[in-house]
């Protein structure tokens, strides 16, 4: 009973973070952005939303695997990670709820939170192992979602807005490079480490087969998905930059 009673409990600390989630999110939608097109103002409020979870869960995430003396890929979760799991799990549900509201036809994003989410709720509720695989994965997505947002913000705004059209320009390069070394190196190469140590065996006991795999399959294709994402950026910056060299050719 005492045993049933923690875990009811434990699984009541995302609430409080989904409530702050859901408060940003109103703050952004009907404060911030109350001036933007309304076009946009969903979109807006999202990102800002997503800078309140990345940059924190990266730096919550590198605390976390730090501080557990006993990391590794199939290492008993700790209390501080399940803290970031649970922190996570907020986020998504939130801009879960968004996409429904604003955007149910962007299935793609609807399918990227419902999977993340499985990750997330196995390990933390499923398995109870495994978190420190899952937050350098949580990690890797998220250390560069400060930049990306701002980014993105911009992007929305710079056909209304001279100096948003500056900051896209100015972070579009930087944004593009360090997003490809992080999803296009970084992540794939620790996934193929991730890989060799499960299919390896070393998790047989603690986490089932039918989880890892199901990690394996949802991270590769969201690296897929990403990786296709950045390589068309880069592909219209080139066509961009291209087409202004011609024109001051002529």
């Amino acid at each position: 009973m005492g045993l049933e009673l923690e875990l009811e409990l434990e699984s009541l600390v995302v609430v409080p973070f989904l409530i702050m989630f859901f408060i940003i999110y109103l703050f952004g939608y009907f404060i911030l952005f109350r001036n933007w097109s309304p076009k946009i103002r969903p979109e807006s409020a999202s990102c800002l939303i997503s800078l309140f979870h990345g940059t924190p869960a990266a730096i919550l995430g590198s605390a976390a695997i730090i501080a557990d003396q006993n990391r590794g890929f199939v290492a008993a979760n700790t209390g501080f990670q399940k803290l970031v799991l649970d922190y996570s799990t907020a986020y998504f549900l939130m801009d879960l709820i968004h996409y429904l509201v604003f955007f149910r036809g962007d299935v793609l994003f609807i399918a990227h939170h419902l999977a993340t989410l499985f990750v997330i709720v196995t390990c933390r509720h499923t398995v109870s192992h495994g978190a420190f695989s899952v937050i350098v994965l949580l990690v890797l997505a998220e250390v560069t979602s400060a930049c990306q947002n701002a980014w993105t913000l911009a992007a929305a705004r710079r056909s209304e807005d001279r100096f948003a059209a500056k900051v896209f320009d100015a972070l579009s390069l930087p944004f593009y490079a360090l997003y490809s070394v992080v999803r296009g190196f970084v992540g794939p190469y620790y996934m193929y480490r991730m890989i060799v140590f499960y299919a390896g065996g070393g998790a047989d006991g603690l986490v089932p087969r039918w989880v890892w795999v199901s990690w394996v399959v949802v991270v590769v294709m969201a690296i897929g998905v990403s990786i296709m994402w950045i390589s068309n950026l880069w592909l219209e910056l080139y066509r961009k930059r291209t087409r202004k060299l011609d024109e001051k050719i002529r």
